[in-house]
């Protein structure tokens, strides 16, 4: 009996393994077929100057590079707030209707495809304003983000052991201190976990920036005008005829993963150091 139990969880332990094998072989092709096209027409050049006209070999996507960050940045400070708010209400005190409701809606949302959102914030943002903008591709990202921020506070919080709720409450600690305090801080690393999915959502859309934030071949000067982004430059480049053109929305794509990489990193270490130090 003792060899049967520990052959199945040999081979239930082997089965995980392979399955998780299985999972990252189509990560680890899409990473290295980029990185093979797009490191070669990686320069300096790419990140300090602007697009060529057609027919001018060489140039850059400086202007796109900032773009994104800037829209991805408009995205979060929109999404983030009404995310991680909304999550812990769900989590903590979304038990009754209006809360069921709340959480069927943002599952709703969250399949909602993303040319719809940009549909969307193009009705509610550049047809009053009368002009594209990076206001406008801001709150198309920040709509597709906030069910995914939404959803993962929730259920993160949600995973916090509920003693650590009667603990702290026995003690004398407010209900609001609580969550804050204990519960939303316990589950730090899952939310975060949440906040980088989003952004990684956010920063790979193209067809709501297509209605939104249009683009932009040159230095944008203020954010009420039509701003480059590194995803409609990939979408632009990558259709074209010219192999200059093809070369640099790889390395555009190459970059792109790059950045959602290094910020996940640098966002882990700041928020479990910062956990470590309380």
């Amino acid at each position: 009996m003792f060899r049967y139990r520990k052959i199945k969880s040999t081979a239930l332990y082997a089965l995980c393994v392979a399955s998780v094998l299985l999972a990252l072989i189509p990560l680890l092709l899409i990473f290295y077929r980029t990185l093979s096209f797009g490191f070669t027409a990686l320069n300096l050049d790419f990140f300090t100057q602007l697009p060529k006209p057609v027919g001018e070999s060489g140039g850059g996507l400086a202007n796109a590079i900032v773009g994104t960050m800037i829209l991805v940045g408009i995205g979060c400070c929109l999404s983030l707030p009404v995310g991680i708010l909304s999550g812990i209400y769900l989590s903590e005190y979304g038990q009754n209707v209006f809360g069921t409701s709340v959480r069927f809606l943002t599952d709703v949302l969250s399949g909602v495809p993303s040319i719809v959102t940009g549909v969307v914030a193009y009705t509610l943002v550049v047809i009053p304003m009368k002009h594209f903008s990076a206001y406008a591709g801001g709150v198309a990202l920040a709509i597709l983000m906030i069910p995914t921020i939404t959803r993962t506070t929730e259920e993160m919080m949600k995973t916090v052991p509920h003693s650590y709720r009667e603990a702290a409450l026995a003690l004398g600690i407010s209900e609001w201190k609580t969550t804050l305090r204990i519960i939303l801080r316990t589950s730090l690393g899952g939310v975060v976990t949440g906040v980088m999915l989003a952004i990684a959502r956010a920063a790979g859309e193209t067809a709501p920036l297509l209605f939104t934030a249009l683009n932009n071949r040159f230095w944008h000067t203020t954010l009420d005008q039509p701003i480059a982004s590194l995803t409609v430059f990939i979408y632009n480049y990558g259709v074209s005829p010219f192999d200059d053109w093809i070369a640099q929305a790889w390395a555009g794509a190459l970059v792109l993963m790059l950045m959602i990489l290094l910020l996940s990193i640098a966002v882990r270490f700041a928020t479990r150091k910062r956990y470590h130090e309380h």
